[in-house]
């Protein structure tokens, strides 16, 4: 473990407890000598973490102390990063935007060892045309899930068939090689997917719907296996 993780391991350890830890007790759980653990707290100190306490008695962070933002590890930077990538490829304008300057912000703070870590992170998310076609519709659906909004859409089967649907649109669901709507359809009084490729036009209308129990995201994966239909179409 180096030494950047075993700073944010002790910090992570020391913000779930109330009372002191000891020096031992942390040197136990972390695997290294106590003397590891006293210069670790000098290093926390001279960083700015508010650390109060001292050897043979234990240490804590001081209460209502906010901690330094940001102090992840490596891997967790890593999955944050690939996260927003993912983000900016596959959702709207607005929430890629968001996603670019969260990236920028997380990147500035981190320790040069972890910005080294991904430097050599090898997954890559590229921006498709395929992908920027779907932002304005992202940006649509979105908007009417969040706010509870019906939207009426063009929508082509699989051997091109376009029908009209009434649907209340209640998740945006990435499937792995593609993007669902999850809705409650008004014309087949049942839940489907309908694919965002497929979907040739998108209105919000002036009426608003309610979830519950029995009507929700949580509702359909609970049925998700026990009705065939409603895999996506």
């Amino acid at each position: 473990m180096g030494k950047s993780q075993r700073l944010f391991e002790l910090v992570t350890l020391m913000s779930g407890r109330r009372t002191a830890v000891t020096a031992r007790t942390l040197s136990e759980v972390l695997e290294v000598s106590e003397r590891t653990i006293y210069r670790d707290m000098d290093a926390l100190v001279a960083s700015g973490v508010a650390v109060e306490g001292e050897a043979g008695v234990g240490y804590r962070l001081r209460p209502g102390s906010h901690l330094p933002p940001l102090m992840f590890s490596a891997e967790e930077a890593m999955s944050l990063v690939l996260g927003l990538a993912m983000v900016r490829a596959a959702t709207d304008v607005e929430l890629a935007t968001a996603a670019q300057g969260a990236e920028r912000r997380i990147r500035a703070v981190l320790p040069d060892e972890i910005k080294r870590a991904l430097e050599k992170l090898p997954y890559r998310m590229p921006v498709t045309a395929r992908s920027r076609s779907l932002s304005d519709l992202h940006t649509t659906l979105r908007n009417a899930a969040t706010h509870y909004i019906k939207l009426q859409i063009h929508y082509g089967d699989k051997d091109g068939v376009v029908s009209e649907r009434v649907i209340w649109p209640l998740a945006i669901i990435g499937w792995g090689d593609r993007w669902t709507v999850l809705g409650w359809c008004e014309l087949r009084q049942n839940y489907r997917n309908f694919r965002l490729d497929r979907i040739t036009e998108a209105t919000p209308l002036d009426t608003h719907f309610e979830t519950g129990p029995a009507l929700s995201y949580e509702h359909y994966i609970s049925t998700l296996y026990e009705h065939e239909e409603n895999r996506p179409c």
